[in-house]
């Protein structure tokens, strides 16, 4: 059912769901193996869908973490609250993504420890996009482990995400489409901070390109 909903707000909304499908178990786990859950964490998710990429976070995530999901789609909002509505952990907030700093202040929470995302950025106007980039920077706390993580098409938003030093990225192609996830870090580790100049396992260079193979760990 879940699956179905994805596929016609696919078809109703495509500037906004990034995927005509929802994402692969590969894609998914590669994603949230790139969290440190052994800990307390506060995951703000951007565009979740129909939940794929949230029920793994979710079943991952320590037992007093928070989970913010950022869904702009109504319907989806909707039907988020539902497959959540036993879990006091996660909160479905029915705005956008540029809200991030706004909504955390609302709920006394300082920082995020990591932003998911896997909305359409390459599909944003340029200042739209930067404008993102920077509420996500300013949210997250200030540690070399914080990070903003995306799953996208392309790998263009690291020509533009300047604010953070350290960058790694591989290239997933068991899914359709085949995604980049990319990992922006708050802050540099051991003096590395040059963006675009980090990688995973050999896979993206600095341009975005790569043959993919990494064990690190979309939308939907």
């Amino acid at each position: 059912m879940s699956a179905a909903l994805f596929f016609k707000r696919f078809l109703q909304r495509p500037m906004q769901v990034a995927s005509i499908v929802p994402s692969s178990k590969v894609l998914i786990d590669k994603v949230a193996g790139k969290f440190d859950f052994s800990v307390p964490r506060t995951i703000a998710e951007f565009g979740p869908g129909e939940g794929c990429h949230t029920r793994e976070i979710v079943r991952r995530m320590h037992p007093d973490s928070r989970l913010l999901l950022f869904e702009l789609d109504p319907e989806l909002a909707n039907h988020l609250r539902h497959s959540f509505r036993n879990d006091p952990r996660v909160s479905v907030l029915n705005t956008d993504a540029a809200e991030l700093p706004k909504e955390l202040a609302a709920l006394g929470i300082q920082y995020c420890d990591y932003v998911v995302s896997g909305i359409p950025f390459s599909t944003m106007e340029i200042g739209k996009k930067r404008k993102l980039l920077q509420r996500i920077h300013e949210s997250l706390a200030p540690n070399a482990q914080s990070a903003f993580i995306i799953y996208q098409v392309t790998n263009e938003l690291r020509g533009h995400a300047k604010l953070f030093p350290r960058v790694k990225s591989e290239y997933c192609l068991q899914n359709i489409p085949p995604m980049f996830i990319t990992v922006f870090f708050r802050q540099a580790l051991n003096g590395a901070s040059h963006n675009g100049h980090s990688h995973v396992n050999g896979n993206v260079n600095g341009n975005g390109n790569g043959n993919g193979n990494g064990n690190g760990s979309h939308r939907h």
